[in-house]
């Protein structure tokens, strides 16, 4: 059993590095199934949780080392993300998207409003606060949904549920919008969508995209590190002092909103332009991923089934009302899917969605991920307020 917390750390960032690269070291037609269903990002909520529960390392001797590095990393990772997000970008996706993309995001927090009312029983009415969290996530990223637990203080054995119910339900949501993709024309054709905006929208992205070849260098890794860090450092003194005169939130969420304020300003600086922003802010993420899910033990899971099935009726709930909402805007599918998928699956999957139905649309898949970025942390965070008052 680990009892160091420098080894525990170590520990958790290897586990991670092998897990995210096993899909390069297998590259059968069978391993690449497999990874279609479940992708490293799942392979690291699981694995951890399963080393976890087995007892790898000693929770109580790890807390300081945990404690100590989750919500610094957490803090430079949701900035760095965010200098990718430049609003110019995602302005000229027009008012059909951005229609689309905030209907998605108002039917994930109705859906999670409904389930929840109709499941407190079964998950418990304290259930809301892993909810929100995991609205975070759905209606933005992991980003979102680790820094809305860090603001609402949810317990590591409460966010378990929601990491189990986000991989599984999310994972099967993504095989599903992938099935119905294929039927675009009968959909398009029933909500008498045009969409001839969308598809020039997508070209002139796809072609800024390919210019940018400027090649990624470690000076660019250390100036993001470095200032991902900073601002970290910057922002949770800055929370700590809003908090003694405003403590209408707590320090975590001025910090969060901070962060975020800041990101979104960097984002339209050169300093936005930086290229590595991707790399750097996916290696944070699954380095705090790894660090939540470790303390997370399965054997105190034996509430999953119900929590599983408060997915499927977020899921249900946001479904009927994106198709409801489609025909009454005239929405196409690739707008209602891709918006929808931003939401739930985020940069990792809205693209993959997006190329699946025309590959000159992947630039805008990965600009309407990035705009769940910036609403993510905000919407859960009501949303949890909202569920709180049915507890």
């Amino acid at each position: 059993m680990i009892k160091d917390g420098f080894m525990y750390i170590a520990a958790l960032i290897f586990i991670a590095a092998v897990l995210v690269c096993l899909p390069k070291i297998f590259k059968g037609k069978t391993a690449q199934r497999i990874f279609q269903f479940a992708p490293p990002i799942v392979l690291i909520y699981l694995g951890l949780m399963l080393f976890c529960t087995v007892k790898l390392w000693d929770l109580n001797a790890t807390a300081d080392a945990y404690n100590g590095l989750k919500n610094p990393i957490l803090y430079a990772m949701l900035f760095i993300m965010l200098l990718r997000c430049d609003l110019k970008k995602i302005i000229r996706l027009g008012p059909k998207m951005l229609i689309g993309f905030f209907s998605a995001t108002i039917s994930i927090g109705l859906g999670f409003v409904v389930s929840f009312v109709i499941m407190k029983n079964m998950i418990g009415t304290d259930g809301w606060q892993a909810l929100g969290a995991l609205c975070g996530s759905w209606m933005g990223g992991g980003g979102n949904m680790l820094a809305i637990q860090a603001a609402l203080n949810v317990p590591e054995s409460m966010m378990a549920y929601a990491l189990v119910m986000d991989s599984i339900c999310a994972t099967l949501y993504v095989m599903f919008l992938l099935w119905a993709i294929n039927f675009s024309e009968k959909f398009n054709k029933w909500t008498k969508a045009d969409t001839h905006l969308i598809d020039s929208v997508g070209k002139s992205l796809e072609e800024e995209a390919k210019a940018n070849t400027k090649p990624l260098v470690w000076q660019n890794i250390m100036i993001l590190v470095g200032a991902g860090l900073l601002v970290s450092a910057v922002s949770q003194m800055l929370g700590t002092m809003i908090n003694g005169a405003l403590p209408f939130f707590d320090k975590a969420t001025w910090t969060v909103l901070i962060v975020t304020v800041l990101g979104l300003c960097f984002a339209l600086t050169p300093f936005g332009k930086i290229k590595g922003t991707e790399e750097v802010s996916n290696v944070l993420l699954y380095s705090v991923i790894a660090l939540i899910a470790s303390r997370a033990d399965l054997s105190a899971m034996g509430n999953a089934p119900a929590w599983l099935l408060t997915g499927l009726i977020i899921l249900v709930v946001h479904v009927g009302v994106m198709i409801l909402l489609a025909k009454l805007l005239k929405i196409d599918i690739f707008t209602a899917a891709v918006a929808s998928l931003a939401n739930i699956g985020g940069t990792a999957t809205a693209p993959v969605l997006a190329g699946a139905y025309s590959s000159a649309l992947v630039p805008v898949g990965i600009i309407m991920a990035l705009l769940g970025y910036v609403v993510g942390t905000g919407g859960g965070l009501l949303v949890a307020q909202l569920m709180s008052m049915f507890a």
